[in-house]
């Protein structure tokens, strides 16, 4: 017998945890490759974390409930249940929850946009808009095999330079360099979400570039972005003069679960996303431990 969780548990879940280091990862990595130039500010690092955090949370929301207005959640799909499709909240409800949090980031960035002008407001509500209009709106973005460019800029050069212009007030060539690291990464999870769902997709009219041109296509794709992400380190190195010990990133190569890539059982590739998504949360560990280490 199937038992529904509880209001908490069903938001938590609605949240996708598993997602949570996309919008984790590039502050991260943003605020470590800042501590290069001199000391960071804890409090800038921790209200940065809670608004990725909470675009992060809002996106997720915001598809949970228009991906079910749209018709986009089927029996045919394999992956976690959705909170409005299954019942456990309500289409309004859900709704309201998505303002809530989108709400909520937008306050938690006013000190932050204090600090870094008046330009930065566009930036934040960007981030809202965008994560609405993934699924949202009369031509979804998500829809139109647009995902992958979305989650790179935002996830990669707009997390990770606005997260070290806060710290420093400064940009630099380098630091656009390592944001593209986290997203592509962030790519390789929306890649292997979308690899999962490609004959429901198909189904529903939701035409990602996986179902534009085919699982082979989404295999490349996904590999391409995780050679692109363990590049990085090297070029930074080379260029930057970055620690060498970086290079200790590309070990998280070994982790890629080329066999669940091949397959075409969306059961089996349920189980990609997690496992990507523990890459870019290992990525981040290590290339910022190997930077802490040598600054000392």
């Amino acid at each position: 017998m199937h038992v529904s969780p509880n209001a908490p548990k069903a938001y938590f879940l609605t949240a996708r945890p598993k997602t949570w280091a996309a919008g984790l990862s590039p502050v991260c990595i943003g605020t470590i490759w800042a501590s290069q130039m001199g000391s960071i500010r804890i409090s800038v690092f921790f209200l940065t974390l809670l608004f990725s955090l909470l675009i992060q949370i809002g996106a997720n929301y915001a598809n949970d409930y228009f991906d079910f207005i749209n018709g986009a959640d089927t029996s045919l799909r394999k992956g976690p249940k959705r909170a409005t499709q299954e019942g456990w909240i309500s289409p309004r409800a859900m709704k309201n929850a998505t303002f809530l949090i989108f709400c909520s980031a937008l306050l938690i960035a006013i000190p932050l946009m204090k600090m870094a002008g008046l330009w930065s407001l566009g930036v934040a509500l960007l981030c809202v808009l965008f994560g609405i209009l993934y699924t949202g709106g009369p031509k979804p973005l998500g829809y139109l095999g647009l995902g992958e460019l979305l989650v790179l800029i935002f996830y990669g050069p707009v997390a990770v330079c606005g997260t070290y212009f806060l710290q420093t007030s400064s940009l630099s060539p380098s630091i656009f360099i390592v944001s593209l690291a986290p997203g592509f990464l962030s790519c390789a999870i929306l890649i292997a979400n979308n690899l999962r769902d490609e004959i429901s997709d198909r189904t529903v009219g939701k035409c990602t570039l996986i179902v534009r041109f085919g699982h082979r296509f989404g295999c490349w794709e996904y590999l391409l972005s995780l050679s692109v992400a363990f590049l990085i380190p090297f070029l930074l190195i080379v260029f930057y003069k970055a620690p060498a010990a970086i290079a200790l990133t590309s070990l998280v190569f070994f982790f890629i679960p080329f066999s669940k890539l091949r397959s075409r059982d969306p059961l089996v590739l349920a189980s990609l996303l997690p496992a990507t998504a523990f890459i870019l949360m290992l990525y981040t560990l290590i290339f910022s431990a190997c930077l802490i280490a040598s600054a000392h």
